[in-house]
């Protein structure tokens, strides 16, 4: 199933003149382009605040400077515009192999097989909308399973996602324009009370052919899926790439598997040439419908070991619908890092000490269950337990920062510490007995306590935080990690933060 972004740009080129013209060009002032149109000189684009105050695409500039003499006007480049617009285009590879631009302000980015590596689709689209304001460029994202549909929601639409096979509710309300028809064909669609596009569809399709010509119905159908609409990819210039092309078209699975092995033979004696190895693979499938069907894989080190990536990618090959046959495959390192040495297959297991290789089971599960879900603990500097330690990658360098060998600590520590309620003989002794979860627990042995202070350096609030750690057995032999957070003559409640050995 193809899962489409359409990017969407609005003050292009004016965003493109601010950036360049850095603090020249301050906030306050308006911005235009404006290009020579027969005898007049027309604004081309404008910048958001001109548009606030009225001004459009098309107004006359002599018109445009009468409502703001302080007005900026500079030449429109369209060129430049594009060829820009291509470069940003080749920037958003990084979130799929399968991008084509949409000139002239949107790029379109399919990322049904590498949505996975950024946590989802949501989490993808807020990345690259955070990365695109960081640089100065006001966007709108939305994603759909057709191109069409995409285009429609992110300049017209509300929301930013529509679930699969959802487009004609997705869009059902927005206006005919939506379906990128021309000014002309929205025209005379509004002047027969069509402005909806949900009114399209009780319609009769002949009836509408004959009045209004042949791209109100193909607009319609390929933003519905009725009909598939192929984006041109474009390929990155210089990136490792290797391509095989089939005189008949082919589908299995097996066939396809084969193929991944060929390729990954080739793009690998490719890598070794150049003295790198992949961190990132794309592999693209072309179908004879000229649809492309997109696998994307990360590694956790650069890696040219043929058998290891065409495991990898065959582990993705669920994700490619073949449909009436695939004629084109090719396999691209879009993220290379230098690599002299010569590897060998890890054993995953080894003597304590032993350096051992594990980065292929990393990425195996990786591609299996998620990057986000595997990754190691490392120690951090804090005296509260639950800010001790940190998520990292799996295969990241190990920190000098340890854990003290002389404060023992449960097998499992709960992210957030558990209410219980406890009675103790004594103020500031640990407690004799306490309920967890409806269940009373009678303690046998304690030890402690471990007084914790909060981190002042952090917030004022972390100056009247006190804890005070109890390792305690129960009569059942289990044994728990308790704390009191407050001195017992301030009524200080009583938690529980871990269970195990401790």
């Amino acid at each position: 199933m193809r899962r489409v972004v359409s990017l969407y740009l609005p003050r292009w080129p004016t965003d493109r003149l601010r950036r360049r013209h850095g603090g020249s060009l301050p906030r306050s002032r308006h911005v235009v382009t404006a290009l020579m149109q027969g005898q007049r000189r027309a604004i081309v684009s404008v910048d958001d605040e001109a548009a606030r105050l009225g001004l459009t695409p098309g107004m006359s500039v002599a018109h445009a400077q009468s409502l703001l003499p302080d007005l900026i006007v500079m030449d429109a480049t369209p060129e430049e515009d594009e060829a820009a617009l291509f470069r940003l285009a080749i920037w958003c590879v990084r979130y799929s192999p399968v991008v084509a631009v949409n000139p002239p302000d949107g790029v379109f980015i399919d990322v049904a097989g590498s949505a996975h590596l950024f946590h989802g689709e949501n989490a993808l689209l807020t990345d690259l909308g955070a990365r695109l304001e960081s640089a100065g460029y006001r966007s709108k994202a939305a994603i759909s399973d057709t191109p069409g549909c995409s285009w429609a929601l992110a300049r017209y639409g509300s929301t930013s996602l529509a679930s699969p096979g959802r487009q004609a509710e997705a869009i059902a309300s927005l206006p005919v324009a939506a379906l990128r028809l021309p000014a002309e064909v929205v025209s005379s669609l509004h002047e027969v009370g069509i402005e909806r596009i949900a009114q399209l569809a009780s319609k009769p399709r002949a009836s509408l052919h004959l009045r209004f010509g042949a791209d109100v119905l193909l607009r319609f159908d390929q933003a519905l899926g009725s009909l598939t609409e192929a984006l041109t990819s474009i390929i990155p210039p210089e990136l490792p790439r290797v391509e095989l092309k089939f005189v008949e078209p082919i589908a299995d699975p097996d066939n396809l598997q084969r193929v991944i092995e060929r390729l990954c033979e080739k793009l690998c004696l490719l890598l070794e040439g150049r003295g790198v190895g992949a961190r990132r693979l794309d592999l693209v499938f072309t179908r004879v419908d000229n649809v492309d069907q997109s696998v994307r894989i990360g590694l956790s080190r650069p890696y040219r070991e043929p058998k290891h990536l065409a495991k990898l990618l065959a582990e993705r090959l669920v994700l490619v619908d073949p449909g009436l046959g695939i004629e084109i495959a090719a396999l691209t390192a879009s993220w290379v890092e230098a690599l002299a040495e010569k590897q060998t297959i890890g054993r995953h297991v080894g003597m304590r000490g032993a350096d051992v290789d594990v980065s292929q089971l990393v990425d195996t599960l990786g591609v299996r269950l998620g990057q986000n879900k595997v990754f190691r603990l490392t120690p951090v500097e804090s005296a509260l337990p639950e800010r001790s330690m940190k998520r990292i990658p799996a295969l990241d360098p190990i920190q000098s920062v340890a854990w003290p060998k002389n404060l023992p600590r449960p097998a499992r520590l709960f992210d957030r510490p558990e209410k219980v309620h406890a009675i103790a003989a004594l103020p500031d002794h640990p407690p004799r007995m306490f309920v967890w979860r409806n269940r009373q627990h009678r303690v046998a042995k304690a030890d402690g306590p471990e007084r914790i202070h909060g981190e002042w350096w952090i917030s004022d609030a972390e100056l009247s935080l006190v804890r005070d750690y109890y390792r305690i057995e129960t009569a059942d032999g289990s044994r728990y990690w308790i704390f009191r957070n407050g001195p017992a003559g301030e009524g200080g409640g009583w938690w529980l933060h871990g269970v195990g050995e401790a």
